[in-house]
């Protein structure tokens, strides 16, 4: 296993980054919260997993060990792979998901692109007791929250936000971009919640035109 990985920031992307590690280029796939903590051209270490499977290896990477574990803990419930147990630490902090499962707050869970009522009661099914009370692990790397947000909640507007600034735009630039497709965002028919790289992409599209 690769626990982590330190080296310095090639290159930031909406879904990882490279990191350059004795001349060679790892790809790291992260949530924006990770990403935020990303600049490319400084050294930086991240808390790593590698994910393998018949045709690729992946490696995903964090803030912390204790979101790297919450990561590999979540991939044990009926339905997480990968990529859906990545957007759940995209959407909430550990400790918010912790306190989500605790609380078998159903709705809370559903907010994560890919979860539905069903999934989420089999989540908390599942995970109740597994994964600990809020502040039993370390703190993750801190994520630019917009006012309103809930405690350990992250809406795909900070989510946005974050991974906007963490490509190199200004804070004033992002919020300009991300109130140009709200409406967008709001008109997705039976959307349960917004697919936060698809505002990502959205949101690069309106700044690609200023």
């Amino acid at each position: 296993m690769i626990a982590h990985v330190e080296g310095t920031v090639s290159v930031v992307a909406p879904e990882g980054a490279v990191i350059d590690v004795g001349g060679v280029g790892l790809l790291v796939q992260c949530s924006p919260g990770t990403l935020a903590g990303l600049r490319a051209g400084e050294r930086a270490k991240v808390s790593t997993s590698l994910v393998v499977r018949e045709d690729a290896l992946t490696l995903y990477g964090f803030g912390s060990d204790d979101e790297r574990n919450t990561f590999e803990l979540l991939q044990t419930a009926s339905g997480i792979g990968p990529r859906l147990a990545l957007a759940m630490l995209g959407t909430f902090s550990p400790d918010g998901l912790r306190g989500a499962v605790a609380a078998a707050d159903v709705t809370a869970l559903t907010r994560v692109p890919g979860i539905g009522r069903k999934g989420a009661q089999r989540i908390v099914l599942e995970l109740a007791g597994r994964l600990g009370s809020p502040g039993d692990g370390a703190v993750s790397v801190p994520v630019q929250a917009g006012p309103g947000a809930a405690a350990g909640l992250l809406t795909w507007r900070d989510q946005v936000r974050t991974g906007l600034v963490s490509l190199g735009w200004q804070p004033k630039d992002a919020d300009q971009a991300i109130a140009a497709i709200e409406p967008e965002m709001a008109a997705e028919p039976g959307a349960a919640a917004v697919d936060v790289a698809a505002a990502l992409r959205a949101a690069l599209r309106v700044l690609g035109r200023t």
